[in-house]
């Protein structure tokens, strides 16, 4: 049996954080078992309180004492798991684990040390969403094949799974949205069998509560120059 950890990061996320948790206990995966971790990020709204009123949905909670960022939330998460891999889970449904089935298939086929989810590689669906980000995603993708001799085609996917001793939560110096990029380098830069699967995405708008802007990309750019030489 493997087991995965699902770090679920959340912050003001009430409209969606009981949604996610209930489609994620749903999930039943022959050769898998999950520990759910929940890391509320100092939310003002009820996330916190929705998510304490339903226990048996998660495995562990970890309460941030105040807002630091995603980054912040995914390091909280990381040092509170114990699975042999770990998976990020979004909690604005932007993801439907219900596409989980398709990450496991080269663990348990293969024995692969990264999985990622793709948007642009045959999903079922993807909500079309702004151009600018799709240009932005391919660009950073595209420096980190370059500097990785990788093909992977959707680096800023939210699946991203890796095993979990590639990564110490301690060696991450980054608690901003660049922090995926320095993960997989790290990840990819110790391991050497990749897959990319298909993911299918319903992207929400600025007006529905999307975070991540243009600018953020200068930061992931120059942490994927950095964490390429740090991951041996």
């Amino acid at each position: 049996m493997i087991t995965v950890s699902v770090i679920i990061p959340a912050y003001n996320e009430e409209k969606t954080i009981l949604t996610v948790l209930e489609r994620v206990a749903e999930q039943k995966i022959d050769g898998i078992a999950f520990e759910v971790i929940v890391v509320d990020d100092g939310s003002k709204d009820r996330t916190a309180e929705l998510v304490e009123s339903r226990p048996e949905l998660y495995s562990r909670f970890v309460r941030q004492p105040k807002n630091g960022g995603k980054g912040a939330a995914v390091r909280a998460g990381l040092a509170a798991a114990t699975g042999d891999y770990v998976l990020f889970q979004d909690a604005d449904l932007e993801y439907d684990p219900a596409g989980w089935h398709k990450l496991m298939i080269p663990i348990l086929k293969f024995g692969a040390d990264v999985v990622m989810g793709s948007r642009f590689v045959a999903p079922e669906y993807t909500r079309v969403y702004y151009f600018w980000h799709q240009i932005g995603n391919r660009l950073l993708t595209f420096i980190f094949n370059i500097l990785n001799n990788t093909t992977f085609t959707d680096i800023y996917s939210c699946y991203l799974m890796f095993r979990r001793r590639l990564v110490v939560p301690g060696e991450l110096r980054s608690d901003g949205w660049d922090q995926q990029a320095e993960i997989l380098s790290l990840a990819v830069g110790r391991s050497r069998v990749y897959y990319e699967v298909p993911v299918s995405y319903h992207g929400r708008t600025y007006d529905e509560g999307k975070k991540i802007k243009a600018y953020h990309a200068l930061g992931v750019i120059t942490m994927i120059l950095a964490a390429r030489f740090r991951a041996k």
